[in-house]
């Protein structure tokens, strides 16, 4: 490619954990190719380099490369092939597929991945999240930084080609049907009672990836599961509602329809179907802290029958409910921060068993310590399919504590707010009535006394703003503690600085 004048800043695209942008104002093929040729110069050609030596082994290197059904992701697939080639790196096409099943496919090809996805944003944007070998990500401090700074310079000086007789092919790769059954080998299904599930596949991933598990598309025998599809139609312009399901906009339809069909439950996938959100059979939304209970205590009996001691991970704004729940249950309960990269590097450092997300992304050592929201969707049926009771009464004792859900705040400087909020409970925390840390922003605790609440506020990445998520013991406890708390952030007031008595 022609070379450029002047070195882009791609901090607002390549981010922490992922790449992801507008198409094409942010993110295009020639973006998206220097991309690719930076991914091949930092992660891959090292990492085969580095297995070559260990094994002797000859092949070429390859990387796994999906896409989800957004319509610009061809040109950024083929692309991206190009800047892999260009360095020498064979392509292995996956084609339409869900994150987790490109996951799959590195995990047991052993190869490096990259599925071109924005997840659960809007149709205007795209994006591609990449993986080691193994279904290991690729975030800030595992690589992505440095694939930012050569795709800057790939961008102004050109992407090198290693010369037509050395670059890279490509081939194909089919994995639908053996991820379909690899899923059904970690969670047995057959022996359930009959349930009735309306998924809203959004048009994106699951509706590829439903009817091959929970059905029998791939051949698989059937379950018993009756499935009522909503927008199963692939379609990368989401026609119906956004692919974001923790929008609760998106969730109406669900919602509806649950009750509409009296079916048991509801499940709701983003647009690259790697996280599910579940409603109840009054259409109600399970929070994804009580699903995270509900697995989590699942994945620690098996790790205790098998004489393992369990370990769980969940970053520090899951509800009190999942260390409350896993502890008393045996587990080992580590707190992390948010973010992907952070959960799967913890997970793979303490062979976790399993590890939830705030978000919906729920993990699992039997899937390469990866997350994988058909694993987890069907972790609920096989809970909910295993008892008689309706999945309200069996999520009501997941979900005791009153909680605000993410708040955000635009202030003019987040330092200096974040300081100002500090100050308010430090006097508090001398006198040993709140306990303060910051492992991810700000975390203020009052829940070893009464009244029990805390706080969390985290900068976002990119934009000037605050986000806050406030729980408590009850309701009235957690609004009081909201409203003091948004009281500082937004310079409203600097009454109330101590901890709600």
């Amino acid at each position: 490619m022609p070379a450029s004048t002047s070195s882009p800043d791609l901090t607002g695209l390549i981010k922490a954990y992922d790449v992801r942008g507008v198409v094409p104002d942010e993110l295009d093929g020639p973006i998206a190719r220097a991309i690719g040729a930076a991914f091949a110069d930092v992660v891959v050609l090292p990492e085969h380099h580095a297995r070559g030596a260990a094994s002797d082994r000859a092949e070429r290197p390859a990387v796994l490369l999906g896409n989800d059904v957004r319509e610009s992701g061809p040109e950024l697939v083929a692309a991206f092939a190009s800047g892999l080639r260009s360095r020498g790196v064979d392509v292995v096409l996956v084609g339409l597929c869900s994150t987790d099943g490109l996951y799959y496919a590195s995990g047991t090809d052993e190869l490096p991945g990259a599925m071109v996805t924005a997840s659960h944003d809007p149709a205007r944007y795209n994006g591609i999240k990449l993986c080691r070998s193994g279904a290991r990500p690729v975030g800030q401090d595992t690589g992505l930084t440095a694939i930012r700074e050569l795709t800057a310079a790939y961008l102004t000086g050109g992407v090198p080609e290693v010369g037509a007789g050395g670059r890279g092919a490509v081939r194909s790769r089919d994995l639908l049907g053996e991820y379909a059954a690899f899923l059904r080998s970690l969670v047995d299904l057959s022996g359930i009672r009959p349930l009735t599930v309306v998924v809203d596949a959004g048009n994106g991933m699951a509706g590829l990836t439903v009817p091959a598990v929970l059905e029998t598309a791939a051949g698989l025998p059937a379950l018993p599961v009756t499935v009522i599809p909503l927008y199963f139609e692939l379609d990368g312009t989401f026609p119906h509602h956004g692919p974001n399901p923790l929008d609760p906009a998106n969730l109406v339809d669900l919602r509806a329809a649950v009750v509409a069909h009296g079916a048991d439950l509801g499940i709701a996938f983003d647009g690259d179907a790697d996280r599910c959100v579940v409603v109840d059979e009054l259409g109600e939304p399970v929070s994804p802290s009580a699903i995270t209970a509900l697995i989590g205590l699942r994945e620690v009996e098996r790790e205790r029958q098998a004489g393992r001691t369990p370990t769980v991970i969940h970053n520090l704004i899951t509800s009190q409910v999942v260390p409350d729940l896993l502890s008393a249950a045996g587990a080992t309960v580590v707190r992390t921060r948010v973010g992907h990269s952070f959960i799967t590097a913890t997970m793979a450092e303490r062979d976790a068993v399993f590890g939830g997300e705030h978000c919906a992304h729920y993990y699992f050592r039997d899937f390469f310590f990866a997350d994988n929201g058909m694993l987890a969707a069907m972790h609920v049926l096989a809970a909910l399919g295993g008892q008689r009771g309706e999945l309200s009464m069996l999520s009501e004792a997941y979900q005791p504590y009153s909680a605000s859900g993410e708040l955000n705040s635009l202030v003019d400087d987040v330092g200096e707010t974040v300081e100002r909020v500090r100050h308010a409970y430090e006097s508090a925390k001398g006198a040993g009535r709140v306990a303060i840390d910051e492992l991810d922003g700000l975390t203020v605790r009052h829940w070893d006394s009464t009244p029990r609440w805390w706080f969390n506020l985290r900068a976002s990445n990119t934009e000037p703003l605050l986000r806050l998520n406030v729980e408590a013991a009850d309701e009235d406890i957690m609004e009081k503690v909201r409203d003091d708390v948004l009281a500082l952030v937004r310079g409203t007031t600097t009454a109330r600085t101590g901890p709600q008595e």
